[in-house]
């Protein structure tokens, strides 16, 4: 019995070691500022992503992959694989999507306070990171690996497209891995 016990609080010591450190929010914007630093340094990123869509009227989640491109402040390039490839690109003003298989294409004009306009503003808001704080609540963690943050909208009009966006950053401050939970 004496050995479970300690065996127990061995365990329990291990595995508090690995859980995650909560971010005040001094360290918050701290981490903001340093990846502001290596963002203006290299404007653009590019990483390959894989994506899960729940859609409420089918039991199983539509799954995709592909590569993103982002150059701050607003410009990007999504182009998904899979069963329902697309093409999506943006310059900020502009708002493109070309649907391969149908060989149809789908333009958006930015700057017009549609729901369009408020998905897209927080994407690039999210990716660029320039004033993040006053579009969403954020707070983090610090884990062995890297950085979680949790980004949520403050603005009611975000809330319907998505509830929050988790943001996984290496020790090297380099996004690893975005998971978007939508409304």
């Amino acid at each position: 019995m004496r050995r479970a016990v300690s065996f127990l609080f061995l365990l329990a010591s291990f595995a508090h070691g690995v859980e995650a450190e909560a971010l005040l929010p001094t360290d918050v914007k701290t981490l903001l500022e340093r990846i502001r630093e290596k963002r203006a340094a290299a404007p653009s990123m590019q990483a390959d992503f894989q994506e899960q869509r729940k859609i409420h009227l089918l039991d199983e989640p539509i799954n995709s992959s592909g590569k993103i491109w982002f150059q701050a402040p607003n410009k990007f390039r999504v182009e998904r694989k899979g069963n329902a490839p697309s093409i999506t690109v943006s310059d900020g003003q502009q708002l493109w999507i070309y649907y391969p298989n149908f060989k149809s294409a789908e333009r958006y004009s930015l700057a017009k306070r549609s729901p369009v306009d408020a998905a897209i503003s927080a994407i690039t808001t999210a990716l660029n990171l320039e004033n993040v704080e006053h579009t969403f609540h954020i707070s983090g963690e610090k884990s062995e690996k890297g950085y979680d943050l949790e980004l949520t909208p403050r603005n009611p009009s975000m809330k319907r497209i998505f509830q929050k966006l988790l943001l996984h950053l290496s020790n090297d401050l380099f996004a690893e891995r975005t998971d978007m939970l939508q409304a």
